[in-house]
């Protein structure tokens, strides 16, 4: 059977585009047609400064919502990141094989590294090399694909180029994997900058809807979204980036196509309104769901655990084996 790997970094509050970009292809698809297997990586959320206290309520969150969102827990493997230990021990024997120079041309690290030094501060070494770790995530799983969308290409294309190389050198030991396109997703744009994505860590929430957001929040923040000159309602995502934003985040409730729904508003106004009910339609589930599983915490702690048993069963014969093939002796002292 196929086998995906995918992953949240808890660094914010998960949104509407996480929902939409990811969550819901992991839950009505992904979920049903592989061996799947989903991650809070938490490790990730340390390459940048953070308060300790929040990583540790995102990351609970996080897989609190997952859990929310649908994923089955009968159906796939769900834990948090930290909770196993080869993601650690791989990602240095990847760090070994790794160039310097790949990791600088990662364009996360360029763009982020470019920032502070304009600030005049520097980034930590974790933020270089954490592609690589993304790349253990990935490769101790023995993942066949890994759904990410264009933005995370990149780090697929280095965990491919790591596995090619530590199989040819040491022997056959990591399934190469390839990134798919995620089938349902949607793009979502900020309400506010409908030109950049929708992040969790937006420093402004004014455009960001996240899951856990009160309907009349949620209304507000739709109502407010900035649109476009003039006052068709068409689809355009070059000409007309507020109103296709919004076209695609209806669409995308609907389960219809923008550009069916380009001719059905006469005013921006209509649209938002439209829009606005179907993304509170849409998330009223998830927020009902996680009211109860937080009712519940020991559910979520069970859970967890037994995920991080099954990653660990899976992940510790294919990290056991890149330790013996790169040269280390196994801890009897046979071999």
């Amino acid at each position: 059977m196929t086998r995906i790997f995918s992953g949240i970094k808890p660094t914010g509050h998960l949104t509407l585009g996480n929902y939409l970009g990811a969550l819901r292809q992991w839950v009505e698809v992904d979920q049903h047609r592989a061996d799947s297997v989903f991650c809070v990586v938490d490790l990730h959320a340390l390459t940048v400064e953070h308060d300790p206290a929040r990583v540790r309520r995102l990351s609970r969150q996080a897989a609190t919502l997952m859990l929310a969102a649908g994923l089955d827990p009968a159906r796939c493997t769900l834990f948090v990141q930290s909770h196993v230990d080869e993601h650690a021990r791989l990602s240095y024997l990847l760090e070994c094989i790794a160039s310097d120079g790949e990791m600088r041309r990662m364009i996360q690290y360029k763009e982020k590294s470019v920032r502070e030094r304009e600030r005049g501060g520097s980034v930590r070494l974790s933020l270089l090399t954490y592609p690589v770790l993304m790349a253990a995530d990935i490769l101790a799983y023995g993942a066949d694909e890994v759904p990410v969308g264009e933005d995370q290409t990149q780090h697929v294309e280095l965990t491919r180029d790591l596995a090619v190389r530590f199989n040819q050198r040491y022997g056959h030991t990591f399934v190469v994997p390839r990134a798919t396109p995620p089938k349902v997703a949607a793009r979502v744009m900020d309400l506010q900058d409908p030109t950049s994505k929708m992040g969790k860590s937006h420093e402004s929430g004014a455009g960001i809807v996240y899951l856990l957001d009160e309907p009349e929040v949620v209304r507000k923040k739709i109502l407010r979204a900035v649109t476009d000159s003039g006052r068709e309602v068409g689809y355009d995502r070059e000409a007309k980036p507020g109103v296709s934003n919004l076209l695609e985040i209806l669409a995308a409730c609907e389960g219809t196509g923008p550009e069916a729904l380009s001719g059905a508003f006469s005013s921006y106004g209509e649209l938002k309104k439209a829009t606005a009910e179907a993304v509170v339609a849409l998330l009223r589930p998830v927020r009902e769901r996680h009211m109860e599983l937080c009712a519940d915490p020991g559910r979520v702690d069970a859970v967890l655990r037994e995920g991080a048993e099954k990653a660990r069963a899976v992940a510790r014969p294919t990290v056991d084996a890149a330790y013996r093939a790169i040269g280390l002796l196994p801890a009897g002292g046979e071999g």
